[in-house]
């Protein structure tokens, strides 16, 4: 018993016009598939198989590490791609939903609602409708004059007056799992596609006298199936809508919400300020009292109390109370900005951590480097971390100051409380509380100008002689 999901995920996708099949397609950075896998989940679904075909090297690496994988050989239908699970599904006797994996906006909600129907009717199969005013390239719901269920009939296979039928196919279906997988086993091809139509087995539960039942949704926007660039741009505009309104509810102030994109994973506290042009993606966490933009994008970034993130980029990167990014830094995977430090404009930080209260304040590039308290870097200096092979570490000690354009040559250590002087490449380590400097002598040549007129004056010369 229990309920278990099939989900639908073989198809080309033609209309998009794309070298990804449709469900790698990213919806506020999330792949569409996996909008669909996890309101699967979220319904109560204890297992989940995910059908796939065109494009599945593509596919599989997004859910083979919490779904079943079947692959449907040829496609030619989606009652071929459901028969293709009856080996993964032997056995089970429970609620089985076939789901479309191009539909990213349907709720977990309507999912619980559609497996509480038809096991309160105790039917073979309960279909999820949705009533459109523009019902063209849908399957029509049919019903009796009672308004039972009928069947369903695809748009190239409607009659004149089929096709003007506005309850429509979501395309998602919840059955009882041993009924589906039998009645597929009967379903045929003779239609104007040639191809093993899924909907066809509520003929046969009819004719075998079994109940069949539909659920209409009072929300048709959460079946919005993407087949086209167009509809994925109306899907990141409905689910962006109500994403936002979410956290507007909650207490996160955005200045114009239409120019704020917030995944479905993003968690943001009470207080949180989102300036315009803002993308929060990923496992993102924001804490209270944080501004976020504009022109910001966070991407599974950890962000605690009291921290302004402004023009920035930020990945896989934890921002500690009060620190600052900024403007137009950027933070890459495995930096850790500790409490009250800064990364200033134009600053790169990648894979290290820099202490409390330390500043990177413009214009310089950290990678592999762990920089203590208190530090200041000056302005342009670099970590040269990698030496054509190998990455190495810099180590800068508490309270050093690293002056303008120092290069850090790594692996090299400064002390605690150190200097080094401006224009300086450093390239071996330095003791606490010393001053490194390197640099050659500076020259003067006195009278420059009158010097340099000369020879200018001896080679004119020298040409007009030759």
């Amino acid at each position: 018993m229990g309920v278990s999901a099939i989900i639908l995920a073989a198809g080309a996708g033609t209309r998009m016009k794309s070298k990804k099949p449709k469900v790698v397609h990213g919806l506020l950075d999330k792949p569409l598939v996996r909008w669909v896998v996890d309101a699967a989940y979220a319904a109560g679904a204890q297992d989940v198989a995910c059908v796939v075909g065109h494009g599945r090297e593509q596919v599989i690496p997004l859910i083979e590490h919490d779904t079943a994988v079947i692959v449907q050989e040829r496609l030619i239908g989606t009652a071929d791609a459901v028969a293709s699970c009856a080996e993964a599904f032997q056995g089970h006797t429970g609620s089985l939903l076939v789901l479309s994996g191009d539909s990213p906006l349907i709720t977990p909600a309507t999912l619980r609602s559609l497996v509480a129907q038809r096991e309160r009717e105790q039917a073979a199969a309960c279909v999820l409708t949705m009533d459109l005013s523009d019902p063209f390239g849908y399957g029509r719901i049919l019903r009796d004059q009672e308004g039972a269920l009928l069947g369903i009939v695809e748009q190239k296979d409607c009659t004149p007056e089929q096709a003007q039928i506005t309850e429509c196919n979501s395309g998602f279906y919840c059955f009882d799992a041993q009924a589906l997988f039998k009645a597929l086993e009967e379903v045929g091809n003779d239609n104007a596609q040639g191809e093993y139509y899924l909907t066809d087995v509520l003929a046969i539960f009819r004719k075998e006298g079994r109940g069949v039942c539909a659920l209409q949704t009072a929300q048709p926007q959460e079946c919005l199936g993407v087949n086209s660039r167009s509809q994925l741009a109306q899907a990141t505009r409905q689910m962006q809508r109500s994403i936002n309104e979410r956290h507007l509810a909650a207490g996160v102030t955005m200045t114009d919400p239409a120019l704020v994109w917030i995944g479905p994973d993003v968690v943001l506290a009470n207080d949180v300020e989102l300036l315009p042009l803002t993308f929060l993606y990923g496992k993102t966490e924001i804490g209270e009292d944080s501004i976020v933009g504009p022109n910001s994008r966070l991407t599974d970034a950890v962000v605690g109390s009291g921290c302004v993130i402004e023009e920035s980029i930020v990945a896989a990167s934890r921002i500690d109370d009060g620190a600052t990014c900024g403007p137009r830094a950027y933070i890459r995977p495995g930096t850790h900005l500790c409490r009250n430090a800064k990364a200033g404009t134009h600053v790169e930080i990648k894979n290290s951590e820099i202490g409390a209260r330390s500043k990177v304040p413009h214009l310089s590039y950290i990678g592999d480097a762990v920089v203590g308290a208190d530090v200041n870097i000056g302005a342009g200096s670099i970590t040269c971390n990698y030496d054509g092979t190998h990455k190495h570490q810099t180590i800068i000690g508490d309270g050093a100051f690293i002056g303008s354009d120092t290069m850090l040559v790594a692996p090299v250590r400064i002390g605690s409380h150190a200097f080094t002087g401006a224009a300086s490449a450093i390239t071996q380590d330095v003791p606490d509380r010393a001053l490194a400097v390197e640099r050659a002598p500076q020259k003067l040549i006195a009278e420059w100008e009158a010097f340099k007129h000369a020879k200018e004056a001896e080679k004119q010369g020298a040409q007009q002689e030759a």
